[in-house]
């Protein structure tokens, strides 16, 4: 999986790093404004995972580490989104020296079962169409939705167009059996760095309030949550200039962590 997993830094070695990993679709197309908003004041690590339908989230997350190593980085904040957060457990798992874990309308152990088996029969289903149609769609609420983020809207084309690409749906449609597979809750509750949680007022895909409501019961790690009214469920691309004080603020808070 190394091999096909691409990774991508922004910034000097000197800077607090921020390790970003993406939700279902997988790549960096979707943080483009968080990225540009935060230059020059984090060091910004991104990745594209592989269009793999066999690994599991151990090899995810053994990639993502063999890659941060290779590049020189051992340790770092965690900005999960989503799917990426069911990555960031297993890499906590695996012995990733964390310094903290942001969860961005990322989740635990995934609430809804039912709201994975209807994603996977629309990325994976016998017939495409009604990926395709939302893919039509999405360029168009995007014009609207991210009217604020303009990078992220310069990048839209390029994100459908990946989604689009051969293996793109197997992938995705994998990566939904994953989270029906993942229960990172032990993790969570063993946990001993900060955990903060980041959420879109109107996300239908990631409900915030049993996230919220489970961290605050189970977690003894986390901190605070801050839902972002104007915000969906890709809460760093549809307010990206607020997602990115909140992610400082909280980074700040702990500075003692950070090497």
């Amino acid at each position: 999986m190394t091999r096909s997993l691409q990774i991508r830094i922004h910034g000097a070695a000197s800077l607090p790093a921020l390790i970003y990993l993406p939700g279902i679709h997988g790549d960096w197309t979707l943080v483009t404004s968080f990225r540009s908003a935060i230059a020059g004041r984090l060091r910004f690590i991104e990745f594209i995972y592989p269009p793999t339908t066999d690994g599991s989230l151990t090899d995810y997350a053994d990639a993502v580490i063999r890659a941060l190593k290779d590049a020189g980085i051992h340790r770092g904040w965690l900005l999960a989104e989503s799917f990426g957060s069911q990555v960031a457990w297993a890499m906590i798992q695996r012995g990733f020296a964390a310094d903290g874990l942001i969860l961005a309308g990322g989740f635990v152990r995934y609430p809804f079962p039912w709201g994975l088996r209807l994603a996977r029969k629309i990325c994976g289903g016998p017939s495409s169409w009604p990926l395709a149609v939302l893919l039509w769609i999405y360029p168009r609420y995007a014009r609207f939705r991210h009217r604020q983020a303009p990078e992220t809207l310069s990048a839209i084309q390029e994100f459908v167009r990946n989604r689009a690409a051969p293996g793109d749906r197997a992938a995705m449609t994998h990566r939904l059996r994953l989270i029906e597979g993942s229960d990172p809750r032990e993790i969570a509750r063993a946990l001993k760095v900060p955990v903060y949680s980041l959420a879109g007022f109107w996300d239908p895909i990631v409900f915030w309030r049993p996230v919220r409501r489970w961290l605050k019961k189970e977690c003894p790690a986390f901190q605070e949550a801050r839902i972002l009214f104007w915000a969906d469920h890709n809460v760093l691309s549809t307010q990206p200039q607020a997602a990115v004080r909140q992610v400082l603020d909280w980074m700040g808070r702990h500075a003692e962590r950070i090497n």
